[in-house]
């Protein structure tokens, strides 16, 4: 697509100009949001406290918000609270036959749904901002404790988690992109400038060795070009049509292929299975795990970098790649109806139940690949990060987050770029018909 697209013609397109113009002044309306305090926060104990746990959880945080966490910004929880009530959604749409039902109703059973992850939205954050509010004041983070900065912080937090919500659903509808991931992309990348002056500060200071300053720009570098290429993979399944009459006239059956990707569930597995891991992570970092034998040992065993933490991770983003997959990314009963009823069918194999069958082996057996690549894009960072003691977060669902949403977006570009120079093409046909037309009037008349 890229070879066929001229990017000179971005000047003359000017829907696609405002689109872009649109989506730059909403995302800079997001990171001002990041800036804006929280009101009751001790600025110089949150300072001095995210200055100790930058290597660890909280800077795992802070990247995710775009820094709103280590300010304590209004928008602190971020857009993570959407995701995972969008995420539990789609996995009860696959399960409860009735919100599954409600999905194949078309566009009002689709507004339906997503007026649920609202409520799911607010009812995630609602718990969420109550736990960081009690835990910053049992940290010594307050300058006033009390139900009043309970309710206060609860109150600013939510709205900013909604706040959010709906600048991502208007990038969506009227800018490039999906907004939700343009906002996780922006937070992530206005963190790494930071963390690569931390990093090479460091380096100057003697804390890191300069081998290996250069085999983690380097692994950075490899892991990229991994991403990107397994992303681009696909497993094309032969798909044959049969002859057809129309009238009087029997049209020649075609064949197309049926892709399927190494990696159909995408970052979602790697979010997911992230999510459950911060969420004691964080409840033990603020509160403190001196103060909590319970969390004290949740933490010792289950921290970043500790064997259980990634023996627990690597699981859950394999079960999750699965799971996701046949249940909401690819559906091989769904897949096999719609070859079905377009009277499609895959060279030697039954239509029906024999498809099924036959496309749930494929993706089964291409899943281990995908689930084994999603596992160790997250991982290695993970034990890098720890044993070579990097001073900042650094992790493989960032790295798939920022290159899947950039080349989503670029191919959205791309796209509008293509249909402005169809319609150019078709106004110049139209312009021609119209003076040949012309051409042959005046000639009948001068006759």
């Amino acid at each position: 697509m890229a070879a066929n697209t001229s990017w000179s013609a971005l000047g003359k397109a000017t829907e696609l100009r405002k689109r872009i113009l649109f989506t730059l002044g909403l995302l800079i309306v997001y990171r001002l949001g990041t800036f804006i305090p929280v009101p009751g926060i001790d600025g110089a104990a949150l300072r001095e406290f995210m200055d100790g746990a930058q290597a660890t959880i909280g800077g795992m945080l802070s990247m995710f918000t775009g820094g709103a966490l280590g300010r304590m910004g209004i928008f602190a929880l971020g857009i993570m609270p959407y995701i995972s009530a969008s995420i539990i959604v789609q996995l009860l749409t696959a399960m409860v036959p009735q919100l599954e039902q409600l999905k194949k109703e078309g566009e009002q059973g689709r507004k339906k749904i997503n007026q649920y992850t609202r409520y799911g939205t607010v009812g995630l954050a609602t718990l969420q901002s109550y736990g960081l509010a009690v835990s910053l004041q049992s940290g010594d983070m307050v300058t006033n404790p009390g139900l009043f900065f309970i309710a206060s912080c609860m109150i600013t937090l939510v709205g900013g988690t909604m706040f959010l919500m709906w600048l991502g659903e208007q990038i969506t509808a009227r800018g490039v992109g999906n907004g939700i991931s343009l906002i996780i992309f922006v937070g992530i990348i206005a963190e790494i400038p930071a963390a690569l002056a931390q990093f090479f500060a460091s380096g100057r200071s003697g804390a890191i060795s300069p081998a290996v300053i250069v085999g983690v720009m380097l692994m950075v570098v490899a892991v990229i070009a991994f991403v990107v290429f397994m992303e681009r993979s696909l497993r094309k399944i032969h798909i044959q049509y049969p002859k057809r009459q129309v009238g009087m006239k029997v049209y020649d059956g075609g064949s197309s292929h049926l892709p399927v990707k190494v990696n159909p569930a995408g970052v979602i597995p790697a979010i997911f299975a992230s999510s459950l891991l911060l969420l004691p992570a964080t409840i033990g970092t603020f509160s403190g795990n001196q103060t909590n034998p319970i969390m004290s040992t949740i933490m010792a065993y289950f921290g970043p970098g500790q064997p259980l933490y990634l023996l627990f991770f690597a699981a859950m983003i394999i079960f999750f790649t699965y799971f996701y997959t046949f249940n909401v990314a690819f559906k091989p009963d769904d897949v096999a109806e719609n070859l079905k009823n377009q009277n499609g069918f895959i060279p030697g194999v039954r239509p029906g139940k024999r498809t099924e069958e036959y496309i749930e082996y494929v993706v089964n057996r291409i899943l281990v690949l995908g689930s084994i690549y999603l596992t160790a894009v997250c991982l290695l960072p993970e034990v890098l990060r720890n044993q070579f003691a990097i001073p900042f977060y650094f992790g493989g669902t960032s790295v798939l987050i920022v290159v899947s949403v950039t080349m989503d977006t670029i191919q959205q570009v791309q796209s509008h770029l293509l249909a402005h120079q169809y319609e150019g093409l078709i106004e110049k046909s139209q312009l021609s018909g119209k003076g040949r037309k012309k051409g042959r009037r005046k000639g009948g008349a001068r006759r």
